[in-house]
């Protein structure tokens, strides 16, 4: 009786809509990352440079990307990240219909990460910083959330930044699920994603953090806005904040067509590989 109860209450609350399963992956996925990944920044920072530095915090993101493309990439594809989405759209393997859906709930998943946080460090983020919320300064706090340009970085050079470290990101994804190329034994795609984020965040982080993902710089951007560090959070940097949203869009495009071009439109591909191909980069991201 109670195991037909148990299964009873399953079927009702179980999701019959793959969309609406989908976006949900997309949002938790988004949460895991973000949560993990500015905490690991939050205890470097707030505890001086005693408990964390910036090898532990690319370390701490690679291996959260890993974790959040493991929870969402069966039900979703796992991208977690708007500009893969949108290239995913490009490449015609995510349908145009459903972008909006992911990214929204990609922002969502990435602001309530941040609020999650922002309660955790709390008392820390009050002790370090003397209740007074900077965005600049000694201590400065709001680059726990988002990312800020190095004094010396001009708008431009940022720009480019992105769209390289983010091109960089997405040639090397879809390499990853490339049927007609070397590939990695299934199931550990997340773990190499992870190890390639690690390498960008080694070799690219310099300039202005490595966002590489509209959703975890904007969406804890805004959360910074209302949560008390105000306005100053999107014209520190010469209004910097635009640039890690529309620079790992274009990054995200160029990336993926870069591959189409120089790998994949020259493999000899039988029609069934190409199913498989698409079937494969669809599922898991």
């Amino acid at each position: 009786m109670r195991k037909k109860t148990n299964t009873s209450l399953k079927e009702r609350l179980a999701l019959k809509n793959k969309l609406v399963k989908e976006i949900l992956a997309e949002f938790l996925g988004t949460f895991i990352l973000i949560v993990l990944g500015l905490s690991s920044i939050a205890q470097a920072t707030l505890s001086g440079g005693t408990k964390g530095d910036i090898l532990t915090v690319n370390i701490s993101f690679s291996i959260a990307v890993a974790m959040a493309v493991y929870v969402a990439g069966g039900i979703s594809g796992g991208h977690v990240n708007p500009a893969v989405s949108l290239a995913m759209c490009v490449l015609g393997r995510l349908e145009w219909k459903k972008l909006p859906l992911y990214v929204i709930f990609q922002f969502l998943g990435a602001f309530v990460g941040s609020a999650t946080v922002f309660g955790v460090y709390y008392e820390a983020l009050m002790n370090y910083s003397g209740g007074i919320l900077t965005v600049t300064g000694p201590n400065a706090t709001a680059h726990i959330f988002a990312t800020y340009p190095a004094p010396y970085l001009s708008i431009m050079g940022g720009f480019v930044d992105q769209v390289i470290g983010t091109a960089l990101l997405l040639l090397v994804i879809l390499a990853l699920f490339d049927n007609n190329n070397l590939r990695v034994p299934k199931g550990l795609e997340p773990v190499v994603i992870s190890l390639h984020i690690l390498l960008l965040g080694l070799a690219l982080g310099m300039n202005c953090g490595c966002a590489l993902n509209p959703a975890r710089d904007l969406s804890p951007r805004i959360f910074t806005a209302v949560a008390g560090w105000g306005m100053e959070v999107f014209s520190a940097g010469n209004n910097w904040w635009w640039v890690p949203v529309v620079a790992p869009s274009i990054g995200a495009i160029t990336g993926a067509l870069l591959y189409e071009l120089f790998i994949e439109l020259h493999h000899p591909q039988t029609h069934k590989d190409s199913e498989v191909e698409y079937e494969m980069t669809k599922n898991v991201m």
